[in-house]
């Protein structure tokens, strides 16, 4: 199927379906600016100094930095926050939440990013569901207290050593706070705000049995397959449409749809098919 057929089709089963689930990895953020981490080269190319210091993605995102170097944690966790903070959604995401007013659809957002950019870009807080926790979040580093707390703080960073000035402190105890994120190799990881952002997501799902559900799936590539899992999931159990938008890994069982191509560009060239 060309291209063209293909954004019309995905447009036929936006306008026909009663409900949207969008599901979106870390590739939704390359049209906004966002760095890609996707290999050593793609990581060390927005971080030059984890190259020097010979740093990996998986090596840099590691809670251990909280509890043998704050400073060091921090740098990474908070120059990342800024960055969040000042960048702004690219378009594709308010348009999908004009297609979702335009055709009286209900939906859900299930993300892998811990960017904060679809309530950023509108989405209600009780719409979406952040798999891997928020970098606007925060919990005690030795979670001596199951709260989590929104992140109000700014992260003044030393861009030449990665190296955060300040960070912010427990409000319980006093010592390190660290992002309320799913790290690798993360055993303290506090995951109550996710279960209740999932749990909402099931009450979603079980009152969709009937309907006529969407799954626009965005930037969710194989290397880690949670999105993709879920809209497979969606796909099987209620009986849902996908449309897999992916530059890399378009691939997808039909009758779904796969589209090799990325999201800013194909998000507008279905708009402009809806709204012809």
């Amino acid at each position: 199927m060309e291209y063209k057929d293909k954004i019309k089709a995905a447009a036929d089963i936006i306008k026909n379906s009663e409900s949207l689930v969008v599901t979106a990895g870390a590739g939704i953020g390359v049209d906004s600016g966002l760095p890609d981490f996707r290999g050593n080269q793609g990581f060390w190319k927005a971080y030059p100094p984890y190259e020097r210091l010979g740093l990996s993605f998986i090596e840099a995102a590691n809670p251990a930095h909280f509890e043998r170097d704050p400073s060091f944690g921090w740098g990474f966790y908070g120059h990342r926050l800024e960055m969040y903070r000042n960048i702004t959604p690219h378009k594709g995401f308010y348009l999908m939440l004009d297609w979702i007013k335009q055709f009286g659809m209900d939906y859900f957002v299930v993300t892998s990013n811990v960017d904060g950019h679809f309530q950023k870009a509108g989405f209600p807080e009780d719409k979406v569901y952040e798999i891997h926790g928020s970098i606007h979040y925060l919990q005690c580093l030795n979670a001596c207290t199951s709260n989590i707390w929104e992140n109000k703080e700014k992260i003044d960073v030393d861009t030449e050593s990665m190296r955060a000035r300040n960070f912010p402190k427990c409000i319980n105890c006093h010592t390190v706070a660290r992002p309320n994120i799913l790290m690798f190799g993360d055993f303290s990881w506090l995951p109550y705000r996710s279960h209740e952002q999932s749990n909402r997501f099931d009450d979603f799902l079980d009152c969709q049995k009937k309907s006529k559900i969407a799954v626009i799936e965005i930037g969710a590539g194989t290397a880690i397959p949670s999105i993709r899992h879920t809209s497979e999931r969606i796909h099987r159990n209620l009986n849902a449409e996908i449309i897999r938008i992916n530059p890399r890994e378009p691939e997808v069982k039909r009758p779904n749809i796969g589209i090799a191509e990325g999201s800013l560009k194909t998000l507008s060239d279905i708009d402009e098919v809806l709204n012809d």
